[in-house]
């Protein structure tokens, strides 16, 4: 379609919009993806195992750069832990109406899923994990051999995903988001992950990493490679992290 861009702008103004289902009394959705209760579960250290820098807040945002090359450094378990409560942390929940997170999100909502390629973490086998925010856990979700170059084919071959310690996969489960604010949710997801995004450059940097956020992928592939469907639940933007070089 010609100008979809301006097309799904002008359809996504409030004039448009028809009514949402919070204002049609239909109850809300969970505010996190159900998940099998016999999977194979990492249960994360609390994130004050991480040091306290003594770099400044300035520091940190002028120091802030995409880097595509990293050291063959692991992070450490406490190290992974403390940048997933940076970007999806959980310090109230309203349930099932909203949460306050470590981020900013439309209303609470937080329709952001997080998923994790690690190759090199300490303690965590190489493959294929979801973060599960309320319970400050992982979940294996693939650890076959290939799943690293599936990842890497679905980002166009872009080579610093094989080399990267961990790379973060933020799908949306659009209706978490949609409930409340009809077709006006397909703009908020898109501000939401950019939150996310900075706050993992931010902390990333703070411990010595270096990030580079992704937004060239195959969307179909990468929705097929977490196991969602790429419409009521699809990958929104991805990115990078690994200790920097010296």
């Amino acid at each position: 379609m010609q100008n979809a861009g301006r097309f799904f702008m002008e359809m996504t103004r409030y004039m448009h919009l028809t009514a949402s289902d919070q204002q049609m009394g239909t109850a809300p959705p969970p505010l996190e993806k159900p998940y099998p209760e016999d999977g194979t579960f990492i249960q994360l250290p609390p994130i004050d195992r991480v040091h306290d820098s003594t770099t400044s807040l300035l520091e940190v945002i002028e120091a802030r750069r995409s880097i595509r090359t990293y050291s063959q450094e692991s992070l450490a378990l406490e190290e992974l832990a403390y940048l997933l409560w940076s970007t999806q942390g959980i310090m109230d929940s309203r349930a099932p109406h909203f949460t306050l997170r470590t981020v900013p999100s439309a209303g609470g909502r937080h329709a952001c899923e997080t998923y994790l390629l690690i190759n090199r973490v300490e303690g965590i086998p190489p493959g294929l994990y979801r973060y599960l925010a309320f319970s400050h856990r992982l979940i294996e979700i693939d650890t076959s051999s290939g799943i690293v170059d599936k990842v890497m084919s679905a980002c166009l071959g872009q080579p610093f995903v094989r080399s990267s310690a961990v790379t973060f996969i933020w799908s949306c489960v659009i209706y978490r988001m949609s409930w409340r604010y009809s077709e006006r949710a397909y703009r908020l997801v898109h501000l939401d992950a950019g939150h996310i995004c900075q706050n993992l450059y931010l902390a990333g940097e703070q411990i010595g990493c270096g990030t580079c956020a992704i937004g060239a992928f195959d969307d179909e592939e990468m929705a097929r490679i977490i196991g969602a469907d790429g419409i009521e639940e699809f990958v929104i933007y991805l990115a990078t992290v690994g200790k920097k070089k010296m």
